[in-house]
């Protein structure tokens, strides 16, 4: 996928420079969708990856949760409402699907059953975002986005009696964040296509604590938060 989504950056960069002086970087380029942006309402896709991390809290030192992240998936459709001249409101529900591995001390080497977590995460995600874009130059327009979001964890076995004394990890359903980012409009002759950044801040526990207060695996939490980093490439 990543390999996917650098070669249609680099096709839209050769286009672009193929066009000249003239082209979207070119001291005097053509302005292209020149009334794109004074829609009242338009609609997008995205595809991207991400990163997701969990921030621990403890109850009292000791030895901290380790976590191996991996790249994940997404995609996704945006809505966006023009509030102002530089203030839109956007909708952009997706899929993501992503992997962290906790890794766990106190257990003997190599006893992977107990020392070892594999989070297989599949989420809905639901933000609601203000973005605050500049001036328009040429075809570009850089912008800041942020606001807030809810997310469904379809994976999060949170009705399951077992735990992790099962091999059972469990967290809840849904959980709340804040969000912020930046990323950038450019403009083709057909199509928007905006690459973005954005943090992902979770304000909820999302632990579901084992039956045994003393569990080595979540006696010692005292919250788990999610913290993510999302690269989307959004086609308007």
């Amino acid at each position: 996928m990543k390999k996917i989504i650098a070669l249609s950056i680099a096709l839209f960069a050769i286009q672009s420079y193929a066009q000249g002086p003239t082209g979207m970087f070119g001291t005097d380029p053509i302005t292209n969708l020149e009334n794109f942006d004074k829609q009242r309402v338009h609609w997008g896709y995205f595809l991207g990856f991400n990163i997701y991390d969990f921030k621990f809290d403890y109850e009292k030192p000791g030895q901290d949760i380790q976590v191996d992240k991996t790249t994940g998936f997404n995609v996704g459709l945006v809505g966006n409402l023009r509030l102002m001249e530089y203030l839109d409101l956007r909708f952009e529900p997706g899929l993501y699907y992503t992997q962290r591995d906790l890794r766990y001390s106190g257990f003997p080497d190599g006893d992977e059953i107990n020392s070892l977590r594999e989070v297989r995460s599949t989420y809905i995600h639901f933000p609601l975002l203000l973005k605050f874009s500049a001036l328009r130059t040429g075809n570009i327009r850089p912008y800041l986005v942020g606001g807030a979001s809810r997310t469904l964890n379809l994976s999060s076995n949170f009705k399951s009696k077992d735990d992790n004394t099962q091999g059972r990890f469990r967290m809840k359903q849904w959980t709340s964040n804040y969000e912020m980012g930046f990323g950038v409009d450019l403009y083709f002759e057909y199509f928007k296509f905006s690459p973005s950044i954005r943090g992902v801040f979770g304000l909820n526990n999302e632990i579901i604590p084992d039956a045994d207060p003393n569990s080595p695996w979540t006696g010692n939490v005292n919250a788990m938060k999610t913290r993510a980093i999302f690269v989307n490439f959004t086609f308007h």
